[in-house]
């Protein structure tokens, strides 16, 4: 026979720690992130010894110092219910915003067939997928999160993550690696005015006819 369930007998939010103040669907999109997390800190750490590009692993180091920042500042969160020792960064990158348009003819993707084969192009397209996992985790994560502390970190973070991807994507747009269609001029221009701006103040109530009292 199942136990009824008295509401009264919850424990009182001051009397519980502070490492205390998770719910239980947030515990389990934090331990997703912290563990994806830790996987691209992982393979960044693996990469590394791969790349030969300068820009690249420079890229990389800075990337990789910021992500184990971030993660060291979230875990403090999450175990203590406080504000960390010390403020989360905004990360800056070093690419100007410059993309190149357009598609040449280039080899068709295909996996490795030994390590040999790994260069600059596979490792940045690796490194752009976990930085957009990782955006993804975070919003999913900081829409789920009701310690208000936690939940800034990890809002807070989507856009360091987007700016760090976005980052790789200019990288391998720049050597041709991941390149950009365009529609032709008409097409865009017509997808572009598709749109107009709506009123932004709400109309006054006007009665409606209906008989409330009806």
């Amino acid at each position: 026979m199942e136990l009824p369930i008295h509401q009264n007998n919850a424990p009182s939010m001051q009397n519980i720690p502070g490492q205390m103040y998770h719910g239980g669907h947030e515990l389990f999109e934090i331990h997703e992130l912290l563990s994806n997390t830790i996987s691209l800190l992982d393979q960044y750490m693996i990469l590394r010894q791969l790349a030969k590009d300068p820009e690249l692993v420079d890229m990389m180091n800075r990337q990789y110092q910021f992500v184990s920042d971030s993660y060291n500042i979230t875990v403090e969160a999450l175990k203590t219910g406080n504000k960390p020792s010390h403020p989360k960064q905004t990360y800056m990158m070093k690419q100007d915003h410059s993309t190149v348009y357009g598609i040449k003819p280039s080899n068709p993707a295909k996996a490795v067939q030994s390590v040999t084969e790994i260069n600059d192009q596979k490792i940045s397209t690796q490194m752009l997928q976990m930085m957009k996992s990782a955006a993804f985790l975070h919003t999913i994560a900081a829409s789920e999160t009701v310690n208000p502390v936690l939940r800034r970190i990890l809002a807070d973070n989507v856009p360091n993550y987007l700016e760090m991807a976005y980052e790789i994507f200019l990288y391998q747009n720049k050597r041709g690696y991941y390149q950009v269609p365009q529609f032709d001029r008409q097409t865009t221009e017509t997808t572009v005015n598709r749109f107009a701006p709506v009123q932004t103040n709400l109309p006054q109530n006007q009665a409606t006819g209906y008989n409330q009292t009806h």
